[in-house]
């Protein structure tokens, strides 16, 4: 996967910002308190009330920080640019801009508060996608999806569900959990529009700054994403079954399928009924 830094202008740094109450709301959203509340039977989703406080230490030029993290938070912004770039060509005038909060630890949002653990998630609230960045550690060393495109997938899905949100597809309104529910239509939607902007950066062949180029074998990171993800594999993780009333995000075999409708159509419109 190519890529050069741009300008930033798609982040709001917030590295050096508090948080409180912790909301879990996207792509990783429920995954560590998940696993923890099938493993122990304890519901860590409800009783996960209290974020730990990030340290002090700025914003964005005098954050601490390293090399390797300035690198992440660039190629973060060449994704997110590209990918709204992809999504401006496609809805025109009502595509809005939207920026990834990068936080530590915990933030506030204009859904409430959020802490690490309750990984990336977005915000209609705000309409702003959440992420910190050791997500990525945790897709690579827990669920075994490394690589940069496995990373670009969890962006462009939430990036997704900011698209949902301003075609009115009702992203954040509650739902019950299971196979057949709203909430696994949503994700499965967003996951098939991760595609659709996969599709775009395979062929477009920009390659100035800010923009992202894939390469022959990118896309299967994601997929390895989408399947290290879905809700069956996380259960027999946690309890060594598979509860489908208990789905909230899909199973492997159908985040994978979304993806890759859209990975190979490159249509919105083959989303409309992504997983079914």
């Amino acid at each position: 996967m190519r890529w050069t830094p741009g300008d930033r202008s798609n982040i709001d740094d917030a590295r050096g910002r508090t948080g409180g109450r912790a909301v879990p709301l996207g792509i990783g959203g429920f995954v560590v308190l998940l696993l923890l509340s099938w493993a122990t039977g304890t519901d860590f989703l409800s009783l996960f009330t209290q974020a730990s406080p990030t340290e002090s230490v700025g914003t964005s030029g005098d954050v601490t920080s390293t090399p390797a993290e300035e690198r992440m938070v660039d190629f973060v912004d060449a994704v997110t640019n590209d990918a709204q770039d992809t999504w401006a060509t496609l809805m025109g005038s009502r595509y809005r801009r939207t920026q990834v909060v990068l936080f530590r630890d915990a933030i506030q949002s204009a859904c409430g508060a959020a802490g690490a653990a309750t990984g990336p998630f977005y915000c209609p609230g705000d309409q702003k996608v959440y992420l910190d960045l050791g997500f990525f550690e945790e897709l690579d060393k827990r669920f075994g999806a490394p690589g940069d495109f496995a990373q670009a997938y969890v962006i462009t899905h939430e990036i997704g569900h900011h698209v949902q949100n301003l075609l009115g597809l009702g992203v954040g309104a509650p739902s019950r959990p299971g196979a057949d529910s709203a909430s696994v239509a949503i994700e499965l939607q967003a996951d098939c529009f991760s595609g659709v902007w996969g599709h775009a950066a395979s062929a477009n062949g920009r390659f100035e700054a800010g923009h992202v180029q894939l390469e022959p074998g990118d896309a299967d990171e994601a997929i390895r994403a989408a399947g290290a993800i879905g809700d069956d594999r996380l259960q027999k993780m946690a309890t060594g079954r598979v509860m489908p009333d208990r789905f909230t995000h899909g199973s492997s075999a159908q985040r994978v399928e979304a993806f890759k409708r859209g990975f190979d159509s490159g249509d919105p419109r083959a989303c409309e009924n992504a997983g079914r």
